[in-house]
């Protein structure tokens, strides 16, 4: 592995392509340490202080993910590339029900280049609204986070709403840049280096509350062990089930023309066994925020001469979602999960266009008819391996809760136990990895996990 390291910088292309990502990766968090004009950088962090352990905070905690940092640092990429990665599941959602749209799909590359277009100008007007949002939530309250001066000042909203409009579509360039000289996603390196940004943070967390021999401190010997125990387990299960596939075999037709006989080779259709990736937890968490903030106002309705069955109830509910250990809350955010990991399966798997395709290039799977058979087929393994799949998504998105709940572990480290964030992290290196050992491979450069002689395995998927 470490040959492989040192080839990398051999090759001129690849070393320029890997200077270029890191370059622009650099300008990046350069850019998140400039601030909005007008805003109380201190006020606002006491503020996310403050709020750390209520729905406000999980909601922080949630957005941070995809912004790059926390929010008690409001800054011209405060919006991060949220609104972009809005736009475009929102494009792909209307990709399969709006039939404009599928039709775009199917011209090819200049259709797929104007769905594009589209998803720019409705990132735009994202921003435009989401910078309203938080600069009027700024200047809300009893104590703004803005300086006296400033608030309610034109120049204030339109330096902001500019700035932050700005910010997102800088990140959005940055990621095309990326995509186009560098190597990787952009979009999806832009995030994962948000994310691991965080993890120093994390590390001085453990160090300042950490001691070898005071019984209250927050982080025992013990603790830390386990932390980084747990840590290498869960990114390996989450690298296998990133890996893991269902292999269909599939076995073209033979064909006779004259003396010979053409065809007849096998082959494998690998099925994912988490083909929605991480899209049934952002769907999920981003819902299970809402039942937090709804809890936190019905507290506000209890009072003397209220019924004794309304106050349980709130009560109860406030027992479950006002934190994030509740069992009530753990088992509705694990059905999330299998829904939107069924739903997000349903949209985009398409198995009776993957039949026909099949039968439309001479192939079949072996003991089955080609047409609705195979679709059918198709359907009910897909329909397997997406149980299983949404299985192990529910473990990862609930591990960083029971930490941080049973343990007293502070979320900025046990988000680092699973989540979002573990497994945008994971499949985006994974992604990255394979990029690299595909140019090394086929400079004729031994890979990462290949023997001396070059010839050794690959980066594959785990077979199931």
């Amino acid at each position: 592995m470490l040959q492989a390291f040192f080839n990398i910088w051999r090759i001129r292309e690849l070393r320029i392509k890997l200077l270029f990502t890191l370059g622009m990766l650099a300008i990046y968090r350069i850019g998140f340490f400039i601030t909005l004009p007008g805003v109380s950088q201190e006020a606002l962090r006491e503020w996310s202080q403050k709020t750390a352990d209520t729905a406000a905070g999980n909601l922080i905690a949630y957005v941070s993910i995809f912004t790059g940092g926390s929010l008690g640092q409001s800054t011209i990429f405060g919006l991060g590339i949220m609104p972009y990665i809005s736009a475009a599941i929102i494009f792909q959602l209307l990709g399969t029900v709006w039939e404009p749209l599928k039709q775009l799909q199917k011209e090819g590359p200049a259709g797929r280049q104007k769905i594009q277009e589209y998803t720019r100008y409705a990132t735009v007007a994202l921003c435009l609204v989401q910078a309203v949002f938080w600069l009027k939530f700024l200047q809300s309250g009893a104590s703004p986070l803005v300086y006296p001066e400033y608030v309610g000042s034109p120049i204030f909203w339109i330096s902001g709403v500019v700035s932050l409009t700005a910010g997102t579509v800088f990140l959005m360039w940055l990621g095309e840049q990326i995509d186009k000289y560098g190597i990787g996603n952009g979009i999806s390196l832009i995030i994962t280096a948000g994310i691991i940004a965080g993890m120093p943070t994390a590390i001085g967390s453990i160090y300042q509350g950490f001691s070898m021999t005071s019984g209250d401190a927050q982080y025992g010997p013990m603790t830390v062990v386990f932390l980084a125990a747990a840590f290498i387990a869960v990114v390996a299960g989450a690298i296998i089930i990133t890996q893991g596939q269902r292999r269909i075999p599939i076995q073209q037709a033979k064909h006779t023309r004259g003396r010979r006989v053409y065809g007849g080779q096998k082959s494998y259709l690998p099925l994912r066994v988490n083909h929605g990736g991480v899209m049934p937890i952002i769907f999920a968490q981003s819902l299970m925020i809402f039942p937090s903030m709804l809890v936190g106002l019905l507290n506000n309705t209890i009072s003397d001469t209220t019924p004794v069955w309304w106050s349980y109830i709130v009560t109860l509910l406030n027992n479950n979602f006002a934190n994030l250990t509740g069992y009530l809350y753990v088992l509705v955010f694990i059905g999330m999960i299998y829904f939107f990991a069924y739903f997000w399966t349903t949209v985009q798997f398409q198995p009776k266009e993957m039949a026909n395709q099949l039968r439309d290039h001479g192939s079949f799977i072996p003991g089955r008819r080609p047409g609705p058979r195979t679709a059918e087929y198709l359907e009910t393994v897909m329909e397997r391996i997406t149980y299983v799949g949404a299985g192990f998504l529910a473990v990862i998105a609930v591990i960083p809760t029971i930490v941080a709940g049973l343990m007293s572990v502070d979320f900025r480290v046990s988000q680092f136990l699973g989540g979002t964030g573990l497994l945008i992290v994971v499949s985006v290196m994974l992604d990255f990895v394979q990029r690299i050992e595909a140019q090394l491979l086929m400079r004729n450069y031994p890979g990462f996990l290949a023997q001396g002689d070059g010839k050794g395995p690959k980066i594959r998927g785990a077979r199931h």
